[in-house]
């Protein structure tokens, strides 16, 4: 059927002298195995050489708005002549436009119409009415050549079933009736078996025209900034395509008008493909634009909320902002009671905001329980669950119970998305891992994360503001309250002052070394004739010797982290934060090492050279009886790090806080070096082992 067809399109193309060139580009059909399996690629290459710059203008808009009119009140009297539906007179025309004033480009719509009619009803020739129809509309917008096209249609249309209203009641509408055939549509008989096509063609006629006014929609959003809406760009860069397909099915629709009224009423014409490309258009639409409308809505939140958190604001406003689009609040759930409740509940309240997805663990809920149970002596501190899922199923809702029965304070009961999602992720940096923002009652942010300072001081932090994590940032016994809850007996000789050495790696070979050197050390003549205690633990294996599978492990360099995250790395360090960049640094090295004295650090560094100074003992021992054991293993570690030299590296996860903008090596204090890298272990950051709750 395509053989032999032929299509001729005028490609308009300017040249570097800004003349108008035309080009003739020859189509055959026999390239066209069928219009609806050509590829958008395809089909952008056919309909980009028939389009010039958008250098027409009209009020668009207000065409728009009597097309819709025409095409609304059509469908209206098909509804009533074929299906006998008793409907309301047509509305007047909106007057939200200056309909008066409207310039309709007559000719272009006549011009337009001229190609729509009496057209052979093949797809090969909608396609080739479509490609003229551009041709014509070369130098308006993607929108504009749309919503003409859709004019022309509705010119003759509208026209029809107007007349077709009136046909019995108007002398005049009934002549003008017989020149337009419309006894061949109306009557009785002609009804009873066109009632099923007229109404396919009406309902098609309406998706297009639904399609067209969502072109409108993507064209008011190009307006905005392209970073608040950054689903934007999809939607617009296939808008020719959909705009092709917009025109190729008014093209088919036409054709079908033309049989119903022919003398050939039953002549083959099938819409149905038309239609199922549409709808599939309107679908793809209808998805980009919600995704556009919620990222538009999510970006004026994000200025909205910045503002807020810059001016005193009453925080069960900001929380409102929040969380809930267009001021449309929910209630929380009392996890005491699992009561509904306003939210009036956290008015003058400082509020921890407790951020996670639904795959925390109880871990994570425990670590909050003496927070919570604090909050009920300090009425005036209140914790709320906040679930950030980025899609709700039925699956994720009963984690979300599960969760929910778990803890005691309030939750947010919505199953949708944040509305400040994008400035939690942005100016808060929430990256998935829990996380706890205090607030105070005038909204202002006092802690971007307590979880880290609840890790390693636990309730002894209270309440985790500012002003706390300055005054116990100065606590220089912070070992004890990351080893103690390892195992009872550290606790215990953490409490009796015992030198401890904490150390591990991942060479094992030095590891076993270092044991056994720390182990002759502990029981050497001249340390237990000085009455010096020491012990010794391996963090990757409990105090039976065995191994740990990462529990340990995990929740000792975690408190690490959480650790860095309290302090200022930023400013002139002080000795404690030194060694915990220190310590930090050797997470991933073969071997390292800290001694300690009680809970309060001597020194830490790289296995090999605190193995060093453990091996050399005989040869400085001496030192004791003058400056004691803790001055004497320092000053002979820090001799030995400056003949042994280890690049100090700080891999700082970007997931845990704050990350400072520079370091300096906290060994030799010059400018680190700052590099960029990538880790994935295959599983859920969510899921992975946190430490526990430290009281």
């Amino acid at each position: 059927m395509l053989n032999g067809v032929k299509s001729v399109v005028s490609k308009v193309v300017q040249d570097t002298n800004v003349n108008v060139v035309v080009q003739q580009i020859e189509i055959t059909a026999d390239q066209i195995t069928s219009v609806f399996t050509m590829s958008d690629k395809k089909i952008n290459d056919l309909i980009y050489a028939t389009h010039v710059h958008a250098d027409e203008s009209f009020d668009e808009d207000s065409l728009f708005v009597i097309v819709e009119n025409v095409l609304k009140g059509s469908s209206q009297i098909i509804d009533k002549i074929v299906q006998g539906i008793h409907v309301h007179d047509v509305d007047n025309v909106e007057n939200k436009f200056s309909l008066a004033n409207l310039n309709v480009p007559l000719c272009t719509l006549k011009g337009i119409n001229n190609e729509l009619s009496c057209k052979a009803p093949n797809e090969v020739t909608a396609h080739e009415t479509t490609l003229a129809i551009l041709n014509k509309l070369s130098n308006y917008s993607w929108e504009a050549k749309a919503v003409l096209a859709l004019a022309a249609f509705a010119f003759e249309f509208g026209d029809f079933w107007l007349i077709a209203q009136l046909y019995n009641s108007d002398s005049l509408a009934k002549q003008l009736g017989v020149l337009k055939r419309v006894p061949s549509l109306i009557k009785t008989s002609e009804l009873v078996k066109r009632r099923q096509a007229v109404l396919e063609l009406s309902s098609l006629v309406n998706v297009t025209m639904r399609v067209i006014a969502m072109f409108d929609e993507f064209e008011k959003l190009s307006a905005y900034d392209v970073k608040d809406i950054p689903g934007l760009s999809v939607a617009l860069d296939h808008l020719p395509v959909d705009v092709y397909w917009a025109i190729l099915t008014i093209a088919a629709c036409a054709t079908k008008h033309c049989i119903l009224i022919s003398d050939k009423p039953d002549r083959t014409f099938d819409l149905s493909p038309y239609a199922q490309k549409i709808s599939f258009i309107q679908n793809q639409l209808t998805m980009h634009l919600n995704v556009c409308r919620r990222q538009l809505e999510e970006a004026e939140t994000y200025r909205r909320l910045w503002k807020l958190f810059r001016t005193p604001t009453e925080i069960m406003e900001i929380f409102k902002a929040l969380i809930f689009f267009k001021d449309t609040p929910r209630p929380l759930i009392d996890g005491s009671t699992n009561r509904l409740v306003n939210i009036d509940v956290l008015r003058r309240k400082n509020v921890f905001m407790f951020f996670s997805g639904v795959e925390i663990t109880e871990e994570d809920i425990s670590i909050l329980k003496p927070v919570y149970e604090e909050t009920k002596k300090e009425k005036s501190y209140t914790i709320v669950w906040v679930p950030i899922v980025e899609k709700w199923s039925d699956e994720i809702k009963k984690k979300y119970e599960t969760l929910k029965s778990k803890m005691p304070w309030y939750c947010l009961h919505q199953f949708g998305p944040i509305a400040g999602i994008r400035f939690i992720k942005e100016q808060w940096q929430y990256q998935g891992k829990p996380m706890l923002v205090l607030t105070t009652p005038q909204g202002k942010v006092e802690n971007l994360n307590a979880l880290h300072l609840i890790r390693v001081w636990g309730i002894k932090a209270f309440p985790f503001d500012k002003k706390s994590e300055e005054i116990i940032s100065k606590e220089i016994h912070w070992i004890g309250s990351l080893v103690k809850r390892i195992d009872p007996i550290i606790e215990t000789w953490v409490k009796e002052e015992k030198y401890i050495f904490f150390y591990g790696g991942k060479d094992k070979d030095l590891i076993e070394t270092f044991t056994k050197k720390v182990t002759a050390l502990a029981s050497n003549p001249f340390i237990k004739e000085a009455k010096i205690n020491i012990k010794f633990f391996c963090v990757g294996k409990t105090t039976k010797g065995e191994e740990d599978h990462g529990n340990i492990l995990g929740r000792f360099w975690g408190g690490i982290e959480s650790l860095f995250f309290t302090k200022d790395h930023n400013k002139d360090v002080d000795p404690v934060t030194q060694e915990i960049q220190k310590l930090l640094s050797y997470k991933n090295e073969s071997a390292w090492a800290i001694l300690s004295k009680g809970s309060a650090v001597v020194t830490s560094g790289h296995g090999s050279t605190i193995l060093k100074v453990v091996e050399e003992f005989e040869q400085w021992k001496e030192v004791i009886k003058v400056k004691g054991f803790e001055v004497g293993f320092k000053e002979v570690h820090t001799k030995v790090t400056q003949t042994i030299r280890h690049c100090i590296r700080l891999d700082v996860p970007t997931v845990a806080g704050k990350a400072p903008d520079c370091m300096k090596c906290p060994e030799c204090l010059r400018a680190m070096e700052t590099y960029i890298s990538y880790k994935c272990c295959h599983v859920d950051p969510t899921t992975q082992l946190l430490p526990s709750s430290l009281k």
